[in-house]
């Protein structure tokens, strides 16, 4: 079933085209994605499609039924609600029935209705009805599903009470993500749904969005995610999109190979209009050729000549050097204690850092990254332990908030007041190898878009020619075209790095170790962001054979070694059933794919004709989706069972 049809779509801003002849098709279960660089059209489409704003021309066609949920970037969401009861405004339908179900009980109870038969038979006809029709629609779940969702996104029991007004930016953004999910909308469009999760968050995302019932419209910039969820994807570039079937992946290698028979296209044309060009340029003021050259002209004023494959999309072009080389060792961080304000938010932080290694530095939100970050280049003094620095290091700092970036100043003046001495031409250049050229460098800082500043920051950074980098979250806001840059620059770069990132394919190209920072301490890691995941599954299986081949005595009086094995235990009962899961999840898959293989054969006419045929299939069909009620069932179980053990 098609759930979206985008036809021949226009949209421009005044005299600037975003949007020409855009077309999109979107059906039931599809996982979509809309790629390309920033600046493209990808939100302005997403706004389109959801009703945010308006276009110039064409269809947007959708079933007049259809449910759409929207997430944008930065989330609208504003109440004085806690967090519960916000999210309890989902299933006010669910809790007036409740109501009204407790309302029929209480009439039940009451003798007057008991005792008079041909009452007491109505009310309990209305009753039986109402339980039916609320068990049916997901009303004795609806909590449950709510504690699976809010703690997959980081939201536990103690969090319900707060306010949604306190939450900090990106906790409303993954609330209003939580609640798209709960009310799982027949099209959910996400724009930018990675933003503000963590490494954790994300794989539970990514999970859930696999089982998801409906369709997704996607726009995201994390190339883990988006072949780990879709199997289409749309590239915007050059006011259009292009369809590719497959996850990102795919749609990389398929875009080579039509790169490459473009390119040739476009070549061979290219050789048959100079030969043209040529031919009228020769023969255009002879008497006798002159209508042959007229005739030619008009083919080449006729013909829709190919555009070159590249276009006019070009790449920022960058790379890292360093005024002068550090020592061998250059960070020793010891029993290092980190936070604000007398607040300790980590501690117990060991790091090692030598000279050309790349350290990714990785953890749940809020355990105190980007403080590490910030203690070591001496923004906040540490709270306890001691830092070492190596000899000749000097330090280039990207802050994620880009704090540095003052916003009343013109592009070109934020390179050239800090370095007064380069000459204007030469400040022009570096900031068009950052695809700001001409007026662009002119622009107030503050009118810049997330990318445009990102961009302005590595520029900055470029120029300082630091011998060791510390890097909080450098690839938010850059769009895909620009990360790849950024990695192969610092591929190239011959210093030492430090950074912090929730990007897993930026981690796997960058790093060459990876430090694990918990509240309690650090765990260090020597290899890459597979290898860190691939040890630490290989560590909690050890822990498990462990205490399967050495069962400690669970009747012991409470002493520390027998809470300790408690704990123990607890964890073991946790690994099972996040297993559990995992199988569960996998048996929800195949059903999904078997109902929607058996929902397709009823679109065939020679089944839908033959009532024969059309019989079993229907039963086997309401056998199937009866399955995958009680596998969801179980699912919500686990979910629950796992977060009373996290609490």
């Amino acid at each position: 079933m098609i759930v979206l049809q985008v036809n021949q779509i226009h949209k421009s801003f005044g005299a600037e085209e975003i949007l020409s002849g855009v077309k999109l098709e979107v059906q039931h279960r599809d996982r979509v994605a809309l790629v390309g660089r920033n600046g493209a059209g990808k939100s302005t489409l997403l706004k389109i499609i959801s009703g945010e704003i308006s276009y110039d021309s064409g269809d947007i066609i959708m079933p007049k039924d259809l449910t759409v949920g929207y997430l944008e970037q930065q989330s609208k969401l504003e109440s004085d609600m806690t967090i519960w009861d916000e999210m309890m405004t989902i299933f006010s339908g669910f809790r007036e029935q409740e109501q009204q179900l407790r309302r029929l009980e209480e009439q039940m109870a009451d003798p007057a209705v008991y005792n008079n038969q041909e009452i007491n038979e109505k009310v309990m006809q209305e009753y039986d009805a109402l339980q039916h029709a609320f068990k049916d629609a997901g009303g004795y779940q609806y909590e449950a599903d709510t504690r699976a969702i809010l703690h997959g996104m980081k939201f536990y029991s103690d969090d319900y009470g707060k306010k949604v007004v306190s939450l900090s930016g990106g906790q409303k953004t993954r609330l209003m993500l939580a609640k798209h999910l709960l009310t799982k909308p027949q099209l959910l469009i996400l724009d930018e749904p990675t933003n503000h999760l963590d490494i954790e968050t994300l794989s539970w995302l990514e999970n859930y969005l696999k089982n998801y019932p409906g369709a997704i419209l996607v726009v995201s910039h994390d190339r883990y995610f988006l072949d780990q969820v879709v199997n289409i994807v749309y590239e915007v570039s050059r006011h259009q999109v292009r369809k590719f079937t497959g996850n990102y992946s795919r749609y990389l290698d398929e875009k080579a190979k039509q790169y490459e028979l473009d390119q040739k296209q476009f070549e061979k044309q290219q050789s048959e209009k100079a030969k043209l060009e040529d031919y009228v340029a020769r023969n255009l003021v002879r008497a006798s050729t002159t209508k042959m050259a007229q005739s030619r002209r008009r083919v080449l004023e006729k013909t829709d000549w190919m555009e070159a494959p590249d276009g006019n999309e070009k790449s920022a072009r960058f790379g890292f050097t360093i005024a002068k080389q550090s020592g061998n060792d250059v960070l020793n961080v010891r029993d290092l204690k980190i936070g604000y304000s007398g607040k300790p938010v980590s501690e117990n932080i060991n790091v090692k850092l030598y000279r050309q290694e790349s350290l990714a530095l990785v953890g749940p939100n809020g355990v105190g990254k980007s403080t590490l970050l910030k203690t070591i280049i001496k923004e906040i003094p540490p709270l306890n332990g001691d830092i070492h620095y190596g000899t000749g290091i000097q330090f280039g700092y990207y802050d994620q908030e880009q704090a540095n970036l003052k916003g009343n100043k013109l592009v070109l003046n934020e390179l050239w007041d800090d370095y007064p001495m380069v000459n204007e031409k030469d400040i022009r250049g570096i900031l068009g190898r950052f695809l700001f050229s001409g007026d662009d460098v002119l622009k107030p800082v503050s009118s810049l878009s997330g990318g445009e500043k990102a961009r302005v920051a590595l520029a900055k950074l470029m120029m300082q020619k630091a011998n060791v980098l510390l890097l909080d979250e450098p690839t938010n806001h850059l769009d895909l075209d620009s990360k790849e840059v950024l990695e192969n620059a610092l591929l190239d770069y011959p210093g030492t790095i430090l950074f912090v990132s929730h990007d897993r394919y930026f981690m796997n190209r960058i790093s060459t170790k990876v430090v694990e920072l918990m509240k309690e301490g650090t765990t260090e890691y020597l290899g890459d962001y597979d290898y860190y995941v691939e040890k630490k599954l290989e560590t909690e299986e050890l822990k498990a054979l462990e205490e399967a081949e050495n069962p400690s005595v669970i009747n012991k009086p409470e002493t520390a070694a027998s809470t300790s094995q408690i704990d123990k235990e607890a964890k073991k009962l946790e690994r099972q059933l996040t297993r559990q899961l995992e199988e569960v999840e996998q048996d929800m898959e195949k059903l999904d794919l078997q109902i929607a293989e058996t929902e397709e054969q009823f679109t065939d006419p020679e089944i839908f004709q033959d009532h024969e045929r059309l019989l079993p299939l229907q039963q086997q069909l309401e056998e199937l989706k009866g399955q995958h009620e009680e596998t969801m069932a179980l699912w919500l179980e686990l979910q629950e069972k796992l977060e009373q053990l996290a609490n």
